[in-house]
């Protein structure tokens, strides 16, 4: 560790610049905000971060590009067959880069292919029911413990129904 080594000596540790003036780390604490976007949305800075963290780590850029490319098959309009399709292809890349963290996203998707392209039926998602779960169990912990079930329940509907 050359940070140690200096520190032994007595000397002071200045860590390397990059061409765009930041350290590593700061490379990778600032880059990471342009990985959760499409590239189109990125700034100039961002752009030429994303370059520089590809450039120093090539799994990442990989691992991107699997991310966006399944991104990409859920915002664009398609049947659910061309759908079907393009989640195989996928399927393949990622068999193809050997991510293990992607194998198991993959397995999941493969397992639940049919109930995940439901979403092309009307391009509706389950956030409205994950949304009511999520109140009733904010009203189930208010409460502590509910002894009398057909109470609570006539309660949770008269709040949220």
């Amino acid at each position: 560790m050359p940070g140690r080594a200096q520190k032994l000596e007595g000397r002071r540790y200045v860590a390397e610049r990059l061409e765009n003036g930041d350290t590593l780390k700061e490379l990778l604490a600032k880059g990471r905000y342009a990985l959760f976007k499409s590239p189109e949305k990125w700034t100039s800075p961002q752009r030429q971060r994303a370059g520089m963290l590809f450039r120093l780590y090539p799994d990442l850029k990989e691992a991107y590009r699997l991310s966006q490319n399944l991104r990409a098959i859920f915002s664009r309009r398609s049947t659910k067959d061309s759908a079907r399709l393009n989640l195989a292809r996928w399927y393949n890349s990622v068999a193809e880069s050997g991510f293990k963290p992607f194998n198991t996203i993959a397995a999941t998707f493969y397992e639940h292919a049919d109930e995940i392209l439901n979403f092309y039926d009307n391009r509706s998602t389950n956030a409205s029911a994950e949304s009511i779960n999520s109140k009733i169990k904010a009203f189930r912990a208010k409460l502590h413990g509910v002894y009398d079930t057909k109470f609570f329940i006539f309660r949770l509907c008269n709040i949220y129904a």
